[in-house]
């Protein structure tokens, strides 16, 4: 025992003292009470009965019942409770008649002809209480089980849900870094002073957005410092063929949104709609908020082809990203709008 009662003892304790109370009630109530007796009778009552569901419990965790399932383990606890039930009547039997020794000053009835009369009776009793405490301190051991089994397999699921997000994460940073590269190969030769001032953004770039940890979530300002250094950098290419245009309420720019979601859409815009047109165009980047969810909007020039499936690594990326970190609260669409227009839109929990 330590200084302070495990829950156990503490169940054990109230209950038998509950019953043992019931017990001295019905003799107060049932005639002439000797308050001596009636304490003894209380203390022993507890302290047995304790004893054997005590005994018990330990030969059940010796041989594992408690981790048992439903079915094997109704097949043991159904015959320990006629055993119990036995025990019980042996020992309430026995100590009934020790105090009516010595306490009842005239003639005491033969232990054989007390069983006779009372035995049945006791093992009855003692097969109905026996069957509670069983009942409950198994349901108990099952209910912790199911708790446990729960909270390990949450963390499973957390653990498996990180590293596949930590692996998504790991494929966009050289994709993103490739890109870029690209960009200042495209320039190297021929515009050597674009081509430098893209190896500053692609710096900056890995600096302030690529490398700085591991957060699955970062703030609506650090994400647009990202797509703006590469939307810079993509302007060195493309030149008068990219404009851009970011529209947000102030309030939204510490609201915390996957790390390279709004980066990953500018990507698709200008690979998928920029690129593909003589004239370029524009990229208009838009947030808003709505009834606790931010809505991010990435536009360009273009045409979605229904009969083609988007199979590009960064909006695949982005989709299973937005489903490991929200589950079913957050979105992706890409849609085609009028004059020639594709959105592509998130809409998430504001955290």
């Amino acid at each position: 025992m330590k200084n302070r009662l495990s829950l156990y003892w503490k169940c054990q304790l109230a209950g038998w003292s509950l019953a043992a109370l019931y017990w001295g009630y019905t003799g107060i109530t049932g005639g002439t009470f000797n308050v001596a007796l009636g304490l003894l009778q209380f203390v022993t009552d507890v302290a047995a009965y304790s004893l054997i569901t005590h005994l018990y419990r330990n030969f059940a965790l010796r041989h594992g019942w408690t981790d048992l399932e439903i079915n094997p383990l109704l097949k043991r606890i159904i015959p320990a409770v006629f055993v119990l039930g036995f025990v019980y009547l042996v020992v309430t039997a026995a100590k009934i008649f020790l105090f009516r020794l010595w306490f009842q000053t005239g003639p005491v009835q033969s232990f054989p002809l007390f069983i006779e009369l009372n035995g049945v009776a006791i093992f009855i009793a003692g097969i109905r209480l026996m069957s509670i405490w069983l009942l409950a301190y198994h349901l108990y051991h099952y209910a912790q089980r199911e708790v446990r089994s729960t909270r390990e397999k949450a963390r499973l699921e957390i653990t498996t849900r990180d590293a596949r997000l930590n692996n998504l994460s790991a494929q966009l940073n050289p994709h993103l870094l490739f890109n870029s590269l690209n960009t200042i190969k495209a320039l190297v030769i021929d515009e050597p002073e674009s081509a430098r001032r893209a190896i500053d953004l692609l710096s900056d770039l890995l600096r302030t957005g690529l490398y700085t940890g591991d957060d699955v979530l970062i703030s609506v300002k650090d994400e647009l410092t990202l797509v703006m250094d590469y939307l810079e950098l993509e302007k060195l290419r493309f030149e008068e063929r990219l404009t851009y245009q970011v529209q947000m309420d102030d309030s939204l720019t510490s609201v915390r949104i996957l790390r390279l979601s709004i980066q990953t859409l500018v990507e698709n815009a200008i690979k998928h709609g920029i690129s593909t047109r003589k004239e370029g165009g524009c990229v208009r980047i838009q947030l808003s908020e709505e009834a606790g969810f931010l809505t991010i909007t990435v536009q360009n020039p273009g045409r979605l082809d229904a009969r083609i499936p988007i199979t590009g690594l960064g909006i695949a990326n982005l989709k299973e990203r937005l489903q490991l970190t929200f589950n079913d609260r957050a979105n992706l669409h890409l849609l085609n709008e009028p004059e020639g227009i594709v959105s592509a839109i998130v809409r998430i929990p504001i955290t």
